[in-house]
């Protein structure tokens, strides 16, 4: 058993995992207990992926998938699922996304908006700050007429605590270029969204 320890000090290479120790003792937890035994080590590489948008970046992201193409008709991707981390709680807010642009000679592969989604949402977020990087991410890319994001989402710091709303939802926007300055093409996006 003592080999077995050891081995599991020598792997223990993430500083999450002593946190994550003291905070199961914080609790009133035994952490040497066999359940809790690997759940720093669990949760530390939870955290990791939950948190990756932070090692991204839009060059990463989008690996030569812009394309010049002659069309200036909108472009939405719709009902993008998201999953992040809220930053006052640190317990998950989840809902969807859905993101529009108006080209002007390019355009982007579609599974890079959803990337570009996950790669903003992967971080501790608050929901309007996530939609203006989703819009301002896509107007960097691609430098469109227009971008339009609308994020609908439920949020358990609301649901499991505090005021414990279980059908409450938010929903946020951002509007750059055309879907800002122009109504009818605002409407046109949202009209998809029905």
């Amino acid at each position: 058993m003592h080999d077995d320890e050891d081995e599991m000090e020598t792997a223990e290479a993430d500083p999450l995992e002593p946190v994550v120790r003291d905070m199961l003792a914080g609790l009133g937890e035994d952490p040497t207990r066999e359940g809790l035994l690997r759940t720093p080590n669990r949760v530390a590489k939870s955290m990791r992926f939950l948190t990756q948008g932070y090692t991204q970046d839009l060059d990463q992201l989008l690996n030569s998938a812009v394309f010049s193409e002659h069309t200036d008709e909108m472009v939405v991707v719709k009902n993008i699922e998201i999953y992040s981390l809220c930053e006052h709680h640190m317990v998950p807010f989840f809902g969807k996304a859905h993101v529009g642009y108006l080209p002007r000679g390019k355009i982007i592969g579609l599974s890079k908006i959803a990337r570009l989604v996950d790669m903003y949402a992967r971080r501790l977020q608050v929901q309007e700050r996530l939609t203006t990087q989703i819009a301002q991410g896509l107007e960097t890319l691609v430098q469109p007429r227009g971008v339009g994001v609308v994020i609908e989402a439920q949020h358990l710091c609301m649901m499991m605590r505090g005021v414990e709303k279980q059908n409450s939802s938010a929903v946020t926007s951002c509007m750059l270029g055309g879907f800002r300055s122009d109504a009818r093409t605002r409407m046109e996006f949202l009209d998809f969204l029905k």
